[in-house]
């Protein structure tokens, strides 16, 4: 019996499942891709981003990825959306190391157009997720002059989640560099394009099952997951996780909960409900910070601007534990 095979029967004992989502920071090869802004992201570029940098942070990406909900589970995530990666590549490279090459993991990913080459993936196991059918969906935004803003598209793939058919929706919207207020009217737009794609599945099924995940560059309380994105069809159970002294990413000294994964309200349901929400959680093991200084507790990243510190992320993940009933 191989490793997957003896994996997949032991699994099936299980009675829990994880989905997850992470923000991977910026995980790209290092080849120069004349296509997009990764330069940086070279031997030779400002970031002398090299092979053993590369595989390091892959190593310690997958030793994250395989613990995720791991503790309440006893199994890595069935599911897992990340964000910034360059290609395809990258993810067939992170499913090949050590810590997770055991577990029967596939991949479904598009090129986005976003200037930075940056884009959203689904990691899935086979053992407990069969893919149905995947499409990429375009936010457009226009510049004040009328020009086309490049963003991140939105993954939409539709599968069977131990049996059980479900939408998932990742996202990683755009980001507040130019200012929270001065860009929220993007997040918005990017809010209401997944409500939109919300209504027409749900006009085709009215109990269908969606989970929608991402870096929303925007809190649970912010206008465009709060009012544009959450209506009566949907629970955030992100909104209790936030607070002053956690959150999946620190900006300034101040927690946010960029990292969410939102679900329709048929996995809440208590009687009849083969596969129910059961808890939420930030996945933020020590290991997984800074040690010691003044940023002691903050996600340990790869990058701080130029300098090279090795870390994972800059982000931590987030996840949802659901019971299987089957």
């Amino acid at each position: 019996m191989d490793d997957d095979t003896a994996f997949a029967k032991a699994y099936s004992k299980q009675k829990k499942l994880t989905v997850g989502f992470y923000n991977l920071e910026n995980l790209f090869d290092t080849e120069d891709d004349p296509t997009i802004l990764d330069d940086d992201f070279t031997p030779k570029g400002y970031k002398n981003w090299d092979k053993k940098k590369y595989k390091n942070k892959l190593r310690k990406l997958g030793k994250v990825i395989a613990q995720i909900g791991k503790k309440e589970t006893k199994a890595p995530p069935a599911l897992l959306g990340v964000a910034e990666v360059e290609n395809i590549d990258v993810l067939v490279d992170l499913i090949d190391t050590k810590a997770l090459k055991k577990y029967p993991y596939d991949v479904v990913h598009y090129d986005s157009p976003d200037e930075r080459g940056i884009d959203v993936g689904l990691l899935y196991r086979t053992d407990c997720f069969e893919v149905l059918s995947h499409e990429t969906i375009t936010v457009y935004l226009e510049t004040p002059s009328g020009e086309r803003d490049y963003t991140r598209d939105i993954l939409y793939v539709i599968g069977n989640l131990q049996g059980i058919k479900v939408h998932v929706l990742v996202n990683h919207w755009p980001s507040r560099r130019r200012g929270e207020n001065e860009t929220e009217h993007k997040r918005i737009e990017a809010a209401l394009k997944n409500r939109a794609i919300i209504e027409k599945i749900k006009a085709e099924d009215e109990d269908a099952r969606i989970i929608v995940m991402g870096d929303f560059n925007d809190g649970p309380h912010n206008e465009s997951v709060k009012n544009n994105l959450v209506q009566k069809d949907l629970y955030n159970p992100m909104v209790f996780l936030n607070t002053r002294y956690e959150g999946s990413l620190n900006h300034s000294f101040e927690w946010y909960l960029f990292d969410q994964i939102i679900l329709s309200t048929n996995f809440m349901r208590m009687h009849e409900n083969t596969l129910r929400y059961s808890k939420s959680d930030i996945y933020n093991e020590h290991y997984l910070t800074e040690f010691k200084g003044r940023f002691k507790g903050n996600p340990f990243r790869t990058y701080a601007g130029k300098k090279y510190l090795g870390g994972y992320s800059d982000h931590f993940p987030v996840y949802c534990v659901f019971k299987n009933r089957l």
